[in-house]
């Protein structure tokens, strides 16, 4: 059972889910999702790291933005993600030249080298990584993002999203390797 905690109305933003889903990661006493009885366990809790054979399934994640970066960091790896978080696609070169990844979250407006450049590289190098892109934007209504994306027929979330979304697509992408 997937627990997640929504705030409608004026907060009902990424950030704020994200938070929030992070301060009941953390089981802060004011997300306590427990109730009163003792022997109510959540079965997901560390359920990764409790069964032996089991591996995290890695994700690059490049974003510019370090509190954002930190948050889906943490709600990945709670999530049973290992996480590799870098600045910029520069950095994500590096690392996909380095390793494999199952998923690839892509920030569209980065500094030194942006997602669509970025996509290009990984294209000319790892060809078989294009299809575990997701891309993520705050400009959705840029035309040269939606045309970049709608080109290479990529799948995107626009910024905020809700947590349910992002696990979703994470999902879609993992299905398609599976049927590749």
């Amino acid at each position: 059972m997937e627990m997640c905690w929504i705030v409608n109305g004026i907060y009902n933003d990424l950030w704020v889910q994200l938070m929030l889903l992070l301060l009941a990661s953390q089981r802060h006493p004011a997300m306590q999702r427990y109730n009163a009885n003792d022997s109510t366990l959540d079965i997901e809790d560390n359920f990764v790291e409790s069964v032996p054979g089991i591996e995290r399934r890695k994700v690059l994640l490049l974003e510019d933005d370090d509190d954002f970066k930190g948050i889906m960091k943490d709600f990945l790896h709670d999530h049973g993600y290992e996480v590799v978080a870098v600045r910029n696609g520069v950095e994500g070169v590096h690392e996909v030249l380095a390793s494999d990844f199952e998923v690839i979250l892509c920030d569209m407006m980065m500094p030194t080298l942006p997602g669509d450049m970025f996509f290009r590289a990984v294209e000319r190098m790892r060809p078989h990584l294009c299809e575990r892109f997701i891309f993520m934007t705050g400009h959705r209504g840029n035309p040269k993002v939606n045309d970049f994306v709608r080109t290479v027929n990529g799948t995107m979330l626009s910024k905020p999203f809700q947590v349910d979304d992002l696990m979703e697509m994470i999902a879609f992408v993992q299905v398609r390797m599976a049927m590749a």
